[in-house]
């Protein structure tokens, strides 16, 4: 049986050197491998980092926004409270100047309120809508037909076509 292992002819010194320069490559191989996953160590640290940065800002913004989210509608009362205190302040000796104040001071409210959205429910002679409505009682009407508000107890309002709070009707019968 012949040898085919290419070392077993090699003199012991060239079979030392041969292993040498292999484990010398392997080596520097080992070395080079090692410093690409410490950087890739240190790359994937600072993605952590960076992604725990944009949570934490994410989440900083978005407590600011549920703190200040009534901002706008808020700025917008301050006239109407304005007028109301100074309705207050006022001496007024005749009612009928004190009622025109008051209804002054409702249409700016309205004004207010409509411009951010908030829309009444519940008008007289509108078909029964029990989203929007809720039935306190049944009517017999002449004037409306059967399945319509007759009378509202409460509005309702909506909030950019979210129900805020239903309105109390009469429907007829």
């Amino acid at each position: 049986m012949e040898n085919t292992d290419p070392m077993a002819t090699r003199p012991p010194e060239t079979l030392d050197e041969t292993v040498n320069s292999d484990l010398e490559s392997l080596s520097r191989q080992l070395g080079e491998y090692e410093t690409k996953l410490a950087e890739m160590r240190e790359t994937v640290l600072r993605e952590r980092a960076e992604l725990d940065n944009q949570r934490k800002r994410l989440q900083r913004d978005l407590e600011q926004a549920r703190r200040f989210a009534n901002e706008k509608l808020l700025a917008d009362l301050l006239p109407v409270l304005d007028n109301l205190e100074r309705g207050l302040a006022a001496e007024v000796g005749d009612p009928a100047a004190l009622r025109s104040g008051v209804e002054l001071t409702l249409r700016e409210l309205i004004r207010v309120t409509d411009a951010n959205g908030l829309k009444t429910a519940g008008a007289v002679g509108e078909p029964f809508n029990p989203e929007h409505h809720q039935a306190m009682s049944m009517v017999e009407s002449a004037e409306h037909p059967s399945g319509r508000v007759a009378a509202v107890m409460q509005k309702g309002y909506v909030l950019n076509d979210r129900l805020l709070r239903p309105a109390l009707v009469a429907v007829t019968k």
